[in-house]
């Protein structure tokens, strides 16, 4: 296939182009800047500008830009980053895809999303026909979905991924919390009750390929592992993989200190299961904490 991508150099971009391109497909890369490689296409998505033959030439598009909710303390100039990174991109990319001729549309858009749709649902299990919660990551999901439709709208398939926390030493949740566990510095987040939707990076490259690939799968997709736990099981599993003990719980008073807004939404239970990708029978290679922890670590 060949395929257009935003959002190509970050955590998850980067794993996605190397597993693409290993398979025989053909990655385009949008970048904001002049382009450096051959495979790179300049675009201003805040301006709304995109060159429409870019898209007409490819088959499918991939949208994973946004800036990282959890990489600094959060402000109102930062919030609205975290919202305009998501927003812009989706829209520059659906608007132009709806403005082509039918015959010129890529077959699918596969767009980021996240389970902060859900907002704190405490142990409620919900899937992917649970309405959207209350917060700020709520709202931004909101709107960063809905800024799909005109593609949607125009005939094309489009697949928004509510993906949870992939599993990865050199990234995501794994990467900062490494240190601190190793030198046994570490403990659970306020309560610890809170649920975590973790996936395996495996797990989240073979899901997104087979929704780029599988032409009856629409709408919203959870990109979580099938056996969600809870902080405090979390921390003790990563604890006792890496040898480590693990018992100095941090107060959520010390979070909102260290994180500002963000504490809130770390201290966030969300209890997702993966609805669409189990009753599509995808396989998950590491369907347990303990497997894709010890994956995780080992990459």
């Amino acid at each position: 296939m060949r395929i257009l991508m935003a959002g190509a150099s970050g955590f998850l971009g980067t794993q996605l182009v190397d597993l693409l391109v290993a398979d025989g497909h053909q990655v385009t890369r949008l970048v904001r800047r002049p382009p450096r490689t051959p495979d790179e296409r300049q675009w201003s998505p805040s301006a709304a500008q995109l060159d429409p033959a870019l898209v007409a030439e490819a088959d499918a598009v991939v949208n994973l830009a946004g800036a990282g909710v959890g990489d600094r303390r959060w402000n109102d100039r930062y919030k609205q980053l975290i919202r305009s990174s998501r927003v812009d991109t989706t829209s520059t990319l659906a608007i132009t895809i709806a403005g082509l001729p039918a015959a010129d549309r890529p077959e699918v858009l596969l767009n980021a999303s996240a389970i902060g749709w859900y907002g704190n649902t405490g142990d409620q299990v919900v899937e992917e026909d649970a309405p959207a919660g209350e917060g700020f990551l709520a709202d931004v999901a909101r709107v960063w979905e809905a800024a799909t439709r005109p593609a949607e709208d125009a005939g094309v398939r489009v697949v928004r991924l509510r993906t949870g926390l992939p599993l990865h030493r050199d990234g995501g949740l794994l990467k900062p919390m490494l240190l601190p566990f190793k030198l046994g510095i570490a403990g659970r987040l306020g309560s610890g009750r809170q649920w975590i939707p973790w996936i395996s990076m495996v797990d989240w490259l073979n899901a997104t390929t087979c929704l780029l690939a599988r032409a009856d799968l629409a709408g919203p997709v959870n990109v979580v592992g099938p056996a969600p736990v809870t902080n405090a099981e979390f921390t003790r599993e990563l604890a006792r993989q890496l040898h480590r003990p693990a018992v100095i719980p941090i107060p959520a008073v010390a979070l909102k200190v260290a994180l500002g807004g963000f504490a809130q939404e770390a201290l966030t239970s969300t209890r997702v299961l993966p609805g669409v990708l189990t009753r599509a029978s995808f396989t998950f290679r590491h369907p347990d904490l303990p497997s894709a922890l010890a994956a995780a670590l080992q990459d």
